[in-house]
């Protein structure tokens, strides 16, 4: 196919431009919002001819920055190029790209992280500015000048009604046939917001095309390129133990008629771990799964192309590279049973609490309370950002984090005295597993949970530790939660002062 084609409607036929005459529309101090989201459906050509201006102008002397704003994580093309370029002052709300990230903890970009389900308010109320710029990638335009999205909704409604100018990128590297599979509903700016009547992830409520003011597309670019995103590892020993963990754990919540046979709407968070429970799930004795949640991994695509799993709702993919070639030559496979909604809606709190979702997201660490932090290495460094979990974990009916007991081969504990940055609070966190064990959590008091978590989850040589730090913990006269003061972050200091927590 011709990239024309993508290009159905003759007047922004006539603004097909080069990246380079694109990117020439952002002005320094520019609000820029994008597509995007887990590695993809971001836009990949435009942002590379910006980052090489960027680079022009500071080799000139001359200041050059951008403020951020996307879905989620991108692309080497678009945070990577930036990051080269020292080209963004302010980043939000989610980032994985290692050198955007090491511009964020050097101080050289300011970051919002934030529930990927609270921007679009936070734009709404005017706290992150008026956006000056969009760059959204589509897979199509219609003749009418509806846009067809790629492998991500993200926030790109929002953006095309909000910016003042927009640029568009058509990329014939997504597939055609992905027309039909988004569902476009708006959550506007007034209270009370009207009811979003989605009772279950098959439900479609909404438009399968985007919509813009065509007035205010500046340019469109042709491009054809892949989504990038890593492969994901073999599940290793670790990984295989605790979607183990997890499997016994639904048995009996199911022999108990605690949740239905065919299970609960899942949602599962980004990486290996995550991945390896997915796939535990369509090797057991299972069918009929549906899930509400933010990305389609390669596990749930495999489910998805069974009987395992009959619906998927989401707001992207983020599939390996060999998984993203057979979603396009096997798309016919998943057109009705996927539906790609705005992040607003995929991680809305109301829906989730109302159709009754699994949450299960991975941990940096967990501390004996069940306090789980999912964004900070020793409390500062920013890893890659909250991202939805919290949209989920406080919401969902059975709310799970899953960590390997240890990390950099044994000199760190993943189960902490108490941890350093507290992302999902102990009365969202219901279920802890490593590949030690699992906890449930629910209706323990903190005593309880303590004793349970070093018991189930504690990797053997730490545990001694942690039983003698809880015992201290037992002196403090007022003991609600026996929480040692002088001891709670020793173990980060001596990781950060010797390279060991043992």
């Amino acid at each position: 196919m011709k990239y024309n084609e993508r290009i159905r409607h003759l007047g922004l036929k006539r603004k097909l431009c080069s990246a380079e005459q694109a990117a020439a529309w952002i002005k320094p101090g520019d609000v820029v919002g994008t597509s995007g989201f887990t590695g993809s459906g971001y836009p990949k050509a435009v942002p590379q001819a910006l980052a090489k201006r960027i680079k022009e102008f500071h080799d000139k002397g001359d200041s050059f920055q951008i403020k951020l704003l996307t879905g989620a994580s991108t692309g080497p093309e678009l945070d990577g190029a930036l990051a080269d370029v020292n080209g963004v002052s302010y980043r939000a709300p989610f980032n994985s790209d290692p050198k955007m990230r090491k511009r964020i903890n050097e101080g050289d970009t300011q970051y919002l992280d934030t529930h990927l389900s609270g921007l679009s308010p936070l734009y709404r109320c005017g706290a992150l500015g008026q956006m000056d710029v969009a760059i959204i990638e589509v897979s199509s335009i219609n003749a009418d000048g509806s846009l067809v999205a790629s492998t991500a909704v993200g926030n790109n409604q929002l953006w095309l009604n909000s910016a003042k100018k927009v640029i568009i990128e058509v990329n014939s590297w997504q597939c055609a046939e992905l027309e039909g599979m988004h569902d476009i509903w708006e959550v506007t700016s007034s209270f009370p917001h009207k009811i979003i009547p989605i009772s279950d992830p098959s439900n479609r409520i909404g438009s399968p095309y985007m919509t813009v003011d065509l007035e205010k597309i500046v340019a469109v670019v042709e491009t054809h390129s892949a989504d990038r995103n890593a492969p994901f590892t073999a599940s290793d020993e670790n990984a295989r133990s605790i979607a183990g963990h997890i499997m016994e754990f639904f048995k009996y919540e199911i022999k108990k008629g605690h949740i239905p046979y065919h299970m609960l709407p899942i949602q599962s968070g980004i990486g290996n771990v995550a991945n390896a429970v997915i796939e535990a799930l369509s090797e057991g004795d299972f069918y009929d799964l549906k899930a509400y949640t933010e990305v389609i991994q390669d596990g749930m695509l495999a489910m998805l192309a069974t009987d395992k799993m009959i619906a998927a709702s989401a707001t992207s993919f983020s599939l390996s590279p060999e998984k993203a070639r057979y979603f396009n030559e096997n798309i016919q496979l998943f057109r009705k049973k996927v539906v790609l909604r705005p992040q607003e809606i995929s991680n809305h709190p109301e829906i989730i609490r109302r159709i009754g979702c699994i949450a299960m997201n991975g941990a940096i660490e967990v501390d004996i309370f069940g306090n789980v932090n999912s964004t900070h290495i020793m409390g500062s460094k920013m890893m890659n950002g909250i991202g939805g979990s919290g949209d989920y974990a406080r919401n969902a009916y059975i709310s799970i984090f899953m960590t390997p007991s240890l990390a950099k081969e044994g000199k760190i504990s993943s189960v902490v005295p108490m941890v350093p940055r507290v992302d999902h609070i102990s009365q969202d966190v219901q279920i802890i597993v490593t590949e030690r064990g699992l906890a449930d959590l629910r209706g323990l008091s903190p005593k309880e949970r303590a004793k349970l978590i070093i018991q189930n989850c504690a990797h053997p040589i730490y545990k001694p530790l942690l039983q003698e730090y809880y015992q201290l913990g037992l002196q403090n006269p007022s003991i609600q939660t026996p929480l040692f003061l002088k001891e709670a972050l020793s173990w980060h200091d001596k990781f950060v002062e010797t390279g060991s927590m043992a």
